[in-house]
Protein backbone atom coordinates (compact mmCIF):
# COMPACT_ATOMS: atom_id res chain seq x y z
CA UNK A 1 0.00 0.00 0.00
CA UNK A 2 1.09 3.31 -0.53
CA UNK A 3 2.30 5.46 2.19
CA UNK A 4 -0.46 7.71 3.60
CA UNK A 5 0.06 11.22 5.49
CA UNK A 6 -0.70 11.36 9.19
CA UNK A 7 -2.66 14.68 9.04
CA UNK A 8 -4.50 14.06 5.45
CA UNK A 9 -3.98 11.91 2.68
CA UNK A 10 -3.11 13.61 -0.83
CA UNK A 11 -3.29 11.59 -3.79
CA UNK A 12 -4.05 13.19 -7.15
CA UNK A 13 -4.36 11.19 -10.88
CA UNK A 14 -1.04 12.07 -11.78
CA UNK A 15 0.40 9.37 -9.60
CA UNK A 16 -1.29 6.90 -12.13
CA UNK A 17 1.35 8.05 -14.89
CA UNK A 18 4.08 7.59 -12.59
CA UNK A 19 4.08 3.63 -13.91
CA UNK A 20 4.86 5.20 -17.09
CA UNK A 21 8.66 5.20 -18.27
CA UNK A 22 9.99 8.45 -17.01
CA UNK A 23 12.12 10.39 -19.06
CA UNK A 24 15.96 10.31 -18.53
CA UNK A 25 15.90 14.01 -16.91
CA UNK A 26 13.48 12.39 -14.43
CA UNK A 27 14.57 13.27 -10.73
CA UNK A 28 16.04 10.25 -8.47
CA UNK A 29 18.37 10.30 -5.52
CA UNK A 30 22.12 11.36 -6.77
CA UNK A 31 20.67 13.16 -9.36
CA UNK A 32 20.47 17.00 -9.86
CA UNK A 33 17.65 18.54 -7.68
CA UNK A 34 16.71 15.99 -6.22
CA UNK A 35 17.30 16.74 -2.69
CA UNK A 36 16.36 19.94 -3.10
CA UNK A 37 12.97 18.93 -3.95
CA UNK A 38 12.96 16.40 -1.27
CA UNK A 39 13.85 19.25 1.01
CA UNK A 40 11.84 22.04 -0.87
CA UNK A 41 8.49 19.68 -0.01
CA UNK A 42 9.47 18.81 3.37
CA UNK A 43 9.27 22.55 4.86
CA UNK A 44 6.10 23.02 2.76
CA UNK A 45 4.57 20.38 4.36
CA UNK A 46 6.00 21.12 7.94
CA UNK A 47 4.39 24.84 6.86
CA UNK A 48 1.26 24.01 5.88
CA UNK A 49 0.18 21.35 8.78
CA UNK A 50 1.87 23.37 11.70
CA UNK A 51 -0.52 26.62 10.31
CA UNK A 52 -3.80 24.21 10.24
CA UNK A 53 -3.67 23.12 13.49
CA UNK A 54 -1.87 25.98 15.35
CA UNK A 55 -4.90 26.82 17.20
CA UNK A 56 -5.73 23.33 18.59
CA UNK A 57 -3.26 23.03 21.45
CA UNK A 58 -4.24 26.38 22.30
CA UNK A 59 -7.86 26.39 22.80
CA UNK A 60 -7.99 26.54 26.49
CA UNK A 61 -6.03 29.90 26.51
CA UNK A 62 -8.13 31.23 23.65
CA UNK A 63 -11.24 30.49 25.33
CA UNK A 64 -10.54 32.15 28.78
CA UNK A 65 -9.26 35.11 26.90
CA UNK A 66 -12.02 36.03 25.21
CA UNK A 67 -14.77 34.87 27.60
CA UNK A 68 -15.57 32.00 25.08
CA UNK A 69 -17.11 28.27 25.55
CA UNK A 70 -15.23 25.64 24.28
CA UNK A 71 -17.89 25.22 21.05
CA UNK A 72 -16.50 28.37 20.38
CA UNK A 73 -12.97 28.31 20.40
CA UNK A 74 -13.05 25.10 18.95
CA UNK A 75 -14.34 26.92 15.53
CA UNK A 76 -10.69 28.42 15.09
CA UNK A 77 -9.87 24.94 14.19
CA UNK A 78 -13.13 23.98 12.61
CA UNK A 79 -13.30 26.75 10.16
CA UNK A 80 -9.39 26.05 9.12
CA UNK A 81 -10.24 22.68 8.20
CA UNK A 82 -13.63 23.13 7.07
CA UNK A 83 -12.55 25.16 4.47
CA UNK A 84 -9.79 23.58 3.15
CA UNK A 85 -12.22 20.95 2.65
CA UNK A 86 -14.24 22.93 0.74
CA UNK A 87 -11.55 24.27 -1.39
CA UNK A 88 -9.40 21.21 -1.74
CA UNK A 89 -11.11 20.43 -4.83
CA UNK A 90 -11.90 23.37 -7.40
CA UNK A 91 -7.89 24.18 -6.22
CA UNK A 92 -6.87 20.71 -7.43
CA UNK A 93 -8.29 21.75 -10.72
CA UNK A 94 -6.84 24.84 -10.83
CA UNK A 95 -3.49 23.39 -10.65
CA UNK A 96 -3.90 21.55 -13.82
CA UNK A 97 -4.34 25.10 -15.63
CA UNK A 98 -1.79 27.29 -13.35
CA UNK A 99 1.02 24.80 -12.38
CA UNK A 100 2.16 22.88 -9.37
CA UNK A 101 4.44 25.02 -8.28
CA UNK A 102 2.57 27.98 -9.20
CA UNK A 103 -0.35 27.28 -7.13
CA UNK A 104 1.69 25.81 -4.06
CA UNK A 105 3.62 29.37 -3.73
CA UNK A 106 0.69 31.20 -3.97
CA UNK A 107 -1.20 29.03 -1.56
CA UNK A 108 1.19 28.59 0.79
CA UNK A 109 2.31 32.77 1.00
CA UNK A 110 -1.15 33.53 1.03
CA UNK A 111 -1.37 31.24 3.95
CA UNK A 112 1.72 32.45 5.95
CA UNK A 113 0.83 36.48 5.40
CA UNK A 114 -2.58 35.23 7.13
CA UNK A 115 -0.84 33.37 9.72
CA UNK A 116 1.20 36.72 10.83
CA UNK A 117 -1.78 38.06 11.01
CA UNK A 118 -3.77 36.01 13.44
CA UNK A 119 -2.30 37.27 16.68
CA UNK A 120 -3.67 40.27 16.13
CA UNK A 121 -7.41 39.13 15.37
CA UNK A 122 -8.88 41.74 17.73
CA UNK A 123 -11.61 39.60 19.33
CA UNK A 124 -12.72 35.68 18.09
CA UNK A 125 -15.06 36.73 15.43
CA UNK A 126 -12.42 38.17 13.35
CA UNK A 127 -9.95 35.02 14.45
CA UNK A 128 -12.21 32.83 12.96
CA UNK A 129 -12.56 34.32 9.99
CA UNK A 130 -8.75 34.93 9.49
CA UNK A 131 -8.35 30.75 10.32
CA UNK A 132 -11.12 30.11 7.86
CA UNK A 133 -9.31 32.29 4.97
CA UNK A 134 -5.91 30.67 5.73
CA UNK A 135 -7.86 26.97 5.66
CA UNK A 136 -8.84 27.89 2.59
CA UNK A 137 -5.56 29.06 1.38
CA UNK A 138 -3.81 25.89 2.27
CA UNK A 139 -6.50 23.82 0.19
CA UNK A 140 -3.47 24.72 -2.71
CA UNK A 141 -1.29 22.17 -1.12
CA UNK A 142 -2.52 18.83 -1.41
CA UNK A 143 -4.20 19.49 -4.49
CA UNK A 144 -0.62 20.03 -5.89
CA UNK A 145 2.24 18.64 -4.19
CA UNK A 146 1.58 14.66 -5.12
CA UNK A 147 0.93 15.40 -8.73
CA UNK A 148 4.41 17.35 -9.06
CA UNK A 149 6.32 14.63 -7.18
CA UNK A 150 4.15 11.97 -10.00
CA UNK A 151 5.23 14.40 -13.06
CA UNK A 152 8.84 14.94 -11.93
CA UNK A 153 10.37 12.08 -9.80
CA UNK A 154 11.49 8.54 -11.75
CA UNK A 155 8.80 5.84 -10.39
CA UNK A 156 11.06 4.25 -8.45
CA UNK A 157 12.09 7.18 -6.55
CA UNK A 158 8.57 8.20 -5.85
CA UNK A 159 7.56 6.36 -2.50
CA UNK A 160 10.93 7.84 -1.09
CA UNK A 161 9.98 11.53 -1.67
CA UNK A 162 6.82 10.85 -0.97
CA UNK A 163 7.45 9.39 2.32
CA UNK A 164 9.36 12.74 2.97
CA UNK A 165 6.53 14.66 2.16
CA UNK A 166 4.34 13.19 4.42
CA UNK A 167 7.16 13.45 6.95
CA UNK A 168 6.72 16.96 6.66
CA UNK A 169 3.25 17.19 7.44
CA UNK A 170 3.09 14.97 10.11
CA UNK A 171 6.07 16.93 12.27
CA UNK A 172 4.38 20.13 11.16
CA UNK A 173 1.08 19.52 12.56
CA UNK A 174 3.09 17.83 15.67
CA UNK A 175 5.55 20.72 16.35
CA UNK A 176 3.09 23.61 15.54
CA UNK A 177 1.17 22.12 18.53
CA UNK A 178 3.91 21.62 20.75
CA UNK A 179 5.70 24.96 20.12
CA UNK A 180 2.83 26.78 20.19
CA UNK A 181 2.00 25.07 23.60
CA UNK A 182 5.03 26.23 24.97
CA UNK A 183 5.28 29.40 23.63
CA UNK A 184 2.27 30.35 25.02
CA UNK A 185 2.91 29.15 28.28
CA UNK A 186 5.64 31.72 28.73
CA UNK A 187 4.22 34.62 26.76
CA UNK A 188 0.75 33.61 25.73
CA UNK A 189 -1.11 32.61 23.04
CA UNK A 190 -1.37 35.16 20.52
CA UNK A 191 2.66 35.02 21.06
CA UNK A 192 2.50 31.28 20.13
CA UNK A 193 0.82 31.73 17.36
CA UNK A 194 3.23 34.33 16.07
CA UNK A 195 6.58 31.76 16.18
CA UNK A 196 4.32 29.70 14.32
CA UNK A 197 3.96 31.94 11.82
CA UNK A 198 7.40 32.80 11.64
CA UNK A 199 8.62 29.03 11.41
CA UNK A 200 6.07 28.76 8.75
CA UNK A 201 7.94 31.61 7.10
CA UNK A 202 11.44 30.30 7.04
CA UNK A 203 10.12 26.91 5.80
CA UNK A 204 8.18 28.92 2.50
CA UNK A 205 11.01 30.59 1.88
CA UNK A 206 13.15 27.53 1.95
CA UNK A 207 10.39 25.83 0.01
CA UNK A 208 10.46 28.56 -2.95
CA UNK A 209 14.51 28.26 -3.23
CA UNK A 210 14.84 24.86 -2.87
CA UNK A 211 11.95 23.48 -5.02
CA UNK A 212 13.09 23.14 -9.09
CA UNK A 213 11.46 24.09 -11.36
CA UNK A 214 8.31 21.95 -13.27
CA UNK A 215 9.68 20.52 -16.43
CA UNK A 216 6.95 18.02 -17.43
CA UNK A 217 4.56 19.83 -16.44
CA UNK A 218 1.61 19.97 -19.44
CA UNK A 219 -0.97 22.90 -18.86
CA UNK A 220 -4.21 21.65 -19.17
CA UNK A 221 -7.89 23.67 -19.88
CA UNK A 222 -10.42 24.07 -17.25
CA UNK A 223 -13.44 22.09 -17.73
CA UNK A 224 -16.87 22.40 -15.37
CA UNK A 225 -18.53 20.29 -17.31
CA UNK A 226 -15.63 17.19 -17.10
CA UNK A 227 -14.86 17.94 -13.20
CA UNK A 228 -18.75 17.48 -12.83
CA UNK A 229 -19.03 14.21 -14.56
CA UNK A 230 -16.11 12.66 -12.93
CA UNK A 231 -16.83 14.16 -9.40
CA UNK A 232 -20.37 12.56 -10.02
CA UNK A 233 -19.38 9.38 -11.23
CA UNK A 234 -17.47 8.75 -7.71
CA UNK A 235 -20.01 10.05 -5.84
CA UNK A 236 -21.77 7.32 -7.63
CA UNK A 237 -19.83 4.48 -6.76
CA UNK A 238 -21.07 2.88 -3.57
CA UNK A 239 -17.67 1.38 -2.14
CA UNK A 240 -16.46 4.74 -2.53
CA UNK A 241 -19.24 6.20 -0.58
CA UNK A 242 -18.85 3.72 2.25
CA UNK A 243 -15.10 4.83 1.78
CA UNK A 244 -15.35 8.59 2.26
CA UNK A 245 -18.10 8.33 5.17
CA UNK A 246 -15.27 5.94 6.95
CA UNK A 247 -12.61 8.69 6.32
CA UNK A 248 -15.02 11.16 8.03
CA UNK A 249 -16.28 9.09 11.00
CA UNK A 250 -12.75 8.11 12.06
CA UNK A 251 -11.55 12.12 11.91
CA UNK A 252 -14.76 12.77 13.45
CA UNK A 253 -13.45 10.74 16.76
CA UNK A 254 -10.04 12.24 16.17
CA UNK A 255 -11.57 15.55 16.17
CA UNK A 256 -13.63 15.39 18.93
CA UNK A 257 -10.56 13.81 21.00
CA UNK A 258 -7.59 16.37 20.32
CA UNK A 259 -9.89 19.44 20.33
CA UNK A 260 -11.32 18.88 23.85
CA UNK A 261 -8.17 16.84 26.03
CA UNK A 262 -6.90 19.93 26.02
CA UNK A 263 -9.56 21.80 28.17
CA UNK A 264 -9.74 18.28 30.09
CA UNK A 265 -5.87 18.39 31.05
CA UNK A 266 -6.03 22.19 32.16
CA UNK A 267 -8.68 21.34 34.79
CA UNK A 268 -8.78 19.03 37.72
CA UNK A 269 -7.66 16.49 38.47
CA UNK A 270 -4.82 16.93 36.27
CA UNK A 271 -4.00 20.94 35.95
CA UNK A 272 -1.60 20.35 33.70
CA UNK A 273 0.17 23.96 31.75
CA UNK A 274 0.17 24.45 28.62
CA UNK A 275 3.15 23.43 27.68
CA UNK A 276 2.88 20.49 28.48
CA UNK A 277 -0.69 19.98 27.06
CA UNK A 278 1.25 20.90 23.88
CA UNK A 279 3.87 18.33 24.62
CA UNK A 280 0.73 15.86 24.68
CA UNK A 281 0.74 15.67 20.82
CA UNK A 282 3.90 13.73 20.39
CA UNK A 283 1.69 10.91 20.81
CA UNK A 284 1.15 11.92 16.85
CA UNK A 285 4.68 9.87 16.45
CA UNK A 286 2.31 6.07 17.32
CA UNK A 287 0.24 7.43 14.11
CA UNK A 288 2.88 7.50 12.13
CA UNK A 289 3.80 3.80 12.97
CA UNK A 290 0.71 2.43 12.94
CA UNK A 291 -0.43 3.96 9.41
CA UNK A 292 2.97 2.09 8.16
CA UNK A 293 2.11 -0.81 9.78
CA UNK A 294 -1.38 -0.44 7.76
CA UNK A 295 -0.40 -2.12 4.92
CA UNK A 296 0.49 -5.64 6.78
CA UNK A 297 -2.36 -5.78 8.62
CA UNK A 298 -4.78 -5.64 5.34
CA UNK A 299 -2.22 -8.30 3.89
CA UNK A 300 -3.19 -10.47 6.89
CA UNK A 301 -6.56 -9.62 7.71
CA UNK A 302 -8.07 -8.02 4.68
CA UNK A 303 -9.18 -4.65 4.37
CA UNK A 304 -12.18 -5.21 6.22
CA UNK A 305 -10.69 -6.64 9.05
CA UNK A 306 -8.38 -4.30 9.45
CA UNK A 307 -10.83 -1.94 9.82
CA UNK A 308 -12.17 -3.64 12.35
CA UNK A 309 -9.05 -3.89 14.46
CA UNK A 310 -8.62 0.21 14.16
CA UNK A 311 -12.48 0.16 15.45
CA UNK A 312 -11.66 -2.04 18.40
CA UNK A 313 -8.28 -0.27 19.13
CA UNK A 314 -9.96 3.33 18.94
CA UNK A 315 -12.82 1.69 21.39
CA UNK A 316 -10.66 0.50 23.77
CA UNK A 317 -8.62 3.93 23.88
CA UNK A 318 -12.06 5.78 24.56
CA UNK A 319 -12.62 3.71 27.36
CA UNK A 320 -9.65 4.20 28.87
CA UNK A 321 -9.37 7.56 28.81
CA UNK A 322 -12.45 7.73 30.83
CA UNK A 323 -9.87 7.04 33.72
CA UNK A 324 -8.89 10.35 36.22
CA UNK A 325 -5.41 8.45 35.72
CA UNK A 326 -3.33 10.57 33.97
CA UNK A 327 -1.19 7.48 32.42
CA UNK A 328 -4.95 5.80 31.58
CA UNK A 329 -5.46 8.47 29.44
CA UNK A 330 -2.19 9.12 27.93
CA UNK A 331 -2.19 5.36 27.13
CA UNK A 332 -6.18 6.09 25.63
CA UNK A 333 -4.82 8.90 23.75
CA UNK A 334 -2.14 6.39 22.54
CA UNK A 335 -4.88 3.56 21.30
CA UNK A 336 -7.22 6.36 19.89
CA UNK A 337 -4.33 7.61 17.76
CA UNK A 338 -2.84 4.26 16.54
CA UNK A 339 -6.49 2.98 15.63
CA UNK A 340 -7.45 6.07 13.79
CA UNK A 341 -4.24 6.11 11.71
CA UNK A 342 -4.66 2.95 10.98
CA UNK A 343 -7.50 3.10 9.88
CA UNK A 344 -7.37 5.76 7.61
CA UNK A 345 -4.69 4.70 5.93
CA UNK A 346 -6.50 1.61 4.98
CA UNK A 347 -9.44 3.85 3.60
CA UNK A 348 -7.51 6.32 2.05
CA UNK A 349 -5.44 3.63 0.28
CA UNK A 350 -8.60 1.80 -0.90
CA UNK A 351 -9.56 5.05 -2.54
CA UNK A 352 -7.00 5.27 -4.87
CA UNK A 353 -6.97 1.24 -5.87
CA UNK A 354 -10.94 1.52 -6.72
CA UNK A 355 -11.54 4.62 -8.76
CA UNK A 356 -9.87 4.05 -11.94
CA UNK A 357 -10.14 6.96 -13.53
CA UNK A 358 -10.09 10.40 -12.17
CA UNK A 359 -7.89 9.72 -8.81
CA UNK A 360 -7.48 13.32 -8.19
CA UNK A 361 -11.23 13.76 -8.03
CA UNK A 362 -11.49 10.94 -6.16
CA UNK A 363 -8.91 11.21 -3.69
CA UNK A 364 -9.60 15.32 -3.35
CA UNK A 365 -13.30 14.32 -2.29
CA UNK A 366 -12.04 12.15 0.41
CA UNK A 367 -9.70 14.94 1.85
CA UNK A 368 -12.60 16.77 1.56
CA UNK A 369 -15.21 14.30 3.56
CA UNK A 370 -12.08 13.68 6.14
CA UNK A 371 -11.45 17.32 6.58
CA UNK A 372 -15.18 17.64 7.08
CA UNK A 373 -15.18 14.95 9.47
CA UNK A 374 -12.27 17.29 10.90
CA UNK A 375 -14.38 20.37 11.54
CA UNK A 376 -17.66 18.13 12.52
CA UNK A 377 -15.52 16.29 15.53
CA UNK A 378 -13.36 19.04 16.70
CA UNK A 379 -17.01 21.77 16.81
CA UNK A 380 -19.12 18.80 18.59
CA UNK A 381 -16.44 17.25 20.64
CA UNK A 382 -16.09 20.69 22.36
CA UNK A 383 -19.74 21.43 22.44
CA UNK A 384 -20.39 17.84 24.31
CA UNK A 385 -17.42 18.36 26.71
CA UNK A 386 -18.92 22.06 27.59
CA UNK A 387 -22.35 20.68 28.31
CA UNK A 388 -21.38 17.54 29.81
CA UNK A 389 -17.50 16.62 29.99
CA UNK A 390 -14.93 14.64 28.96
CA UNK A 391 -17.80 11.73 29.23
CA UNK A 392 -20.16 13.22 26.32
CA UNK A 393 -16.81 13.32 24.05
CA UNK A 394 -16.33 10.19 24.40
CA UNK A 395 -19.87 9.60 23.73
CA UNK A 396 -19.62 11.22 20.42
CA UNK A 397 -16.29 9.55 19.77
CA UNK A 398 -18.27 5.81 20.33
CA UNK A 399 -21.39 6.83 18.10
CA UNK A 400 -18.80 8.15 15.18
CA UNK A 401 -17.25 4.54 15.90
CA UNK A 402 -20.16 2.55 15.64
CA UNK A 403 -20.54 4.44 12.61
CA UNK A 404 -18.06 3.06 10.97
CA UNK A 405 -18.79 -0.34 12.22
CA UNK A 406 -22.43 -0.02 10.58
CA UNK A 407 -21.10 1.11 7.27
CA UNK A 408 -18.28 -1.69 7.13
CA UNK A 409 -20.73 -4.24 7.90
CA UNK A 410 -22.91 -3.20 5.40
CA UNK A 411 -20.09 -3.41 2.67
CA UNK A 412 -19.21 -6.56 3.87
CA UNK A 413 -22.97 -7.66 3.16
CA UNK A 414 -23.28 -5.78 -0.21
CA UNK A 415 -20.05 -7.92 -1.47
CA UNK A 416 -21.79 -10.91 -0.08
CA UNK A 417 -25.06 -10.18 -1.91
CA UNK A 418 -22.49 -9.58 -5.19
CA UNK A 419 -20.78 -12.76 -5.18
CA UNK A 420 -23.77 -14.37 -4.99
CA UNK A 421 -25.23 -12.67 -7.99
CA UNK A 422 -22.39 -13.62 -9.99
CA UNK A 423 -21.82 -17.18 -9.13
CA UNK A 424 -25.87 -17.14 -10.10
CA UNK A 425 -24.78 -15.36 -13.50
CA UNK A 426 -22.00 -17.99 -14.05
CA UNK A 427 -23.91 -20.84 -13.65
Amino acid sequence: MPYVSTEAPVTTGALASASVASPPESLSPGRPGYRRMSLGLFAAGVAAFALLYSTQALLPAISADFGATAGQASWTVSAATGALALFVLPLSALSERFGRRTLMTVSLTVAVVVGLLVPFAPNLEWLIALRAVQGAALAGLPASAMAYLAEEVRPKALVGAIGLFVAGNSIGGMSGRIVAGWVSQLWGWRAGLAAIGLIALVCVVAFRVLLPKARHFTPGTLNPRALARTVGRHLADPLLRRLYAIGALFMTVFGAVYTAIGFRLVEAPFNLPQGVIGSIFLVYLVGTLSSAAAGKLVARLGRRGALYLAVGTTTAGLLLSLTDSLVAVLLGLVLITAGFFAGHAVASSAVSRTAKTGRAQASALYQSAYYVGSSVGGTLGAVAFHTGGWTATVALGLLAVLGVVTVTLYGTHAARVERRALAAAGR
